[in-house]
């Protein structure tokens, strides 16, 4: 197997270490690294080889479960670049976005108080819109200026914005129940 537990996970996929990345390659990848590590493909293996088999498809899942999407790979670039995004710790935001953040959820809770579910989608597809917005400011931070600091605080920033689209889709499924 050419599977190396010390690379990491970009280098496991044979993909460049950038947040913007090839989904459709990244797929591939692992499909066929998954086909290569599966545990049933070891079976008639000793147990320890079995064992490794595991332990390997488990990492390769792993990856691909951190790679595939933006805030977890956007974490982990981070991490690998030594840099403490500060998720648990700090918190600290600009007062606009703080505002920002206090108007939506107050939008959302007006809406989901009076029933709304049609502005509710509505503030959804305003938060989408804007997540696309944070993704492009994350790939122009990572990839084009290096600059980690502006992409540790995006990650926070996006961690918001996760949180508050699953308070929309919580409210509209509580609307449809």
């Amino acid at each position: 197997m050419r599977i190396d537990p010390q690379q990491d996970y970009f280098a496991l996929f044979g993909l460049p270490r950038r947040f913007e990345l090839d989904g459709a390659a990244l797929e591939s990848a692992f499909h066929n690294l998954q086909a290569e590590v599966h545990p049933d493909r070891h079976a008639h293996l000793p147990e320890a080889e079995q064992r490794r088999a595991m332990q390997w498809a488990t990492w390769v899942n792993e990856a691909f479960r951190t790679l595939r999407k933006p805030l977890p790979r956007a974490i982990y670039l981070l991490e690998l670049a030594g840099v403490d995004a500060g998720l648990e710790t700090n918190t600290a935001m600009s007062p606009a976005f703080l505002m920002e953040q206090m108007e939506w959820r107050e939008a959302v809770e007006e809406a989901r108080a009076a029933g709304e579910a049609d502005e509710l989608e509505h503030l959804r597809q305003r938060l989408v819109h804007h997540g696309r917005e944070m993704l492009a400011g994350l790939t122009e931070a990572f990839d084009r200026r290096g600059d980690l600091d502006a992409a540790a605080e995006s990650v926070r920033r996006m961690m918001f914005i996760e949180k508050l689209q699953e308070e929309i889709d919580d409210a509209l499924e509580a609307l449809e129940s």
